[in-house]
């Protein structure tokens, strides 16, 4: 079944599961020397702000996935490739797929990255006033309105707005480090999105609808339901809906600029 893929697709689809397997089995087999790491960890994403932020993870994170036995992250994103990659880089060819798939990706990663700005920032500038004023009086209440938020990765016993200074900077370094995203989801709903502009009145069988739908409607679909998970913020919903978001942004940037020049329906 490789044979017949084109080169882009087969060696992004090998490189991904080898990656899915050493996470999965080299953290045991260093364990046995006494070191103790976590791929996934090492090269998902960070918070930019975060002591474990590198920037080479803006690449890395996309060949990660969540750590077995959570299978069902990985064989997704590589189903979705392998079904409407090889149609892509038959029509782009190798090289401009390539600069697709890269580029939705590190752009899904930089929508993430300014998401977690957006909706963190407020909370990490109260724990900067905290950490300051609990040093000069002792008082911690510019953590109060952040209470709700706060109680999302953490329990509190005693008074919020009494706490010690320390105890404050370990609780914003545990919770920026905290911030992680993995996954090729970003690339892969920047090729979703392509396939839907390319191909827009192709129809698609889905397992959940018995019934066709024709491309652009998938794709449209698609992109308000993660907007829509991604503002409604659920409880207990890790999804990185807005780094979704962020490679079909991407896709269409490229998309938008291949047309102007002339060259989207030509390979490259």
């Amino acid at each position: 079944m490789l044979r017949n893929l084109p080169p882009i697709v087969k060696n992004l689809l090998i490189i991904n599961v080898i990656m899915f397997l050493a996470a999965w089995m080299l953290p045991t087999i260093l364990l046995r020397w006494g070191i103790n790491v976590r791929l996934e960890d090492l090269l998902g994403m960070h918070y930019f702000a975060s002591e474990k932020f590198n920037l080479i993870q803006m690449v890395t994170y996309m060949f990660m996935h969540a750590p077995y036995p959570n299978i069902a992250h990985i064989f997704f994103n590589m189903f979705a490739l392998f079904m409407f990659g090889p149609i892509l880089e038959h029509v782009w060819g190798g090289r401009k797929f390539l600069i697709f798939y890269m580029v939705t990706g590190i752009g899904a990663g930089l929508i993430q990255q300014l998401f977690w700005y957006i909706d963190m920032n407020g909370l990490f500038s109260a724990m900067d006033t905290a950490i300051n004023s609990a040093a000069s009086n002792g008082t911690t209440e510019s953590l109060v309105p952040y209470i709700d938020q706060l109680s999302r990765y953490f329990r509190f016993s005693g008074d919020i707005s009494r706490m010690e200074p320390t105890d404050v900077l370990m609780m914003k370094r545990e919770l920026q480090n905290s911030l992680l995203t993995v996954g090729a989801s970003g690339a892969i709903f920047g090729i979703l999105l392509a396939f839907g502009w390319l191909f827009p009145e192709q129809r698609l069988f889905l397992i959940f609808l018995p019934i066709p739908i024709k491309a652009r409607y998938f794709v449209a679909g698609y992109a308000v339901l993660e907007l829509f998970l991604g503002v409604a913020s659920f409880k207990g919903d890790s999804v990185a809906h807005f780094a979704h978001l962020g490679g079909m942004l991407f896709g269409l940037i490229l998309i938008l600029m291949w047309r102007k020049k002339g060259n989207l329906y030509r390979q490259g």
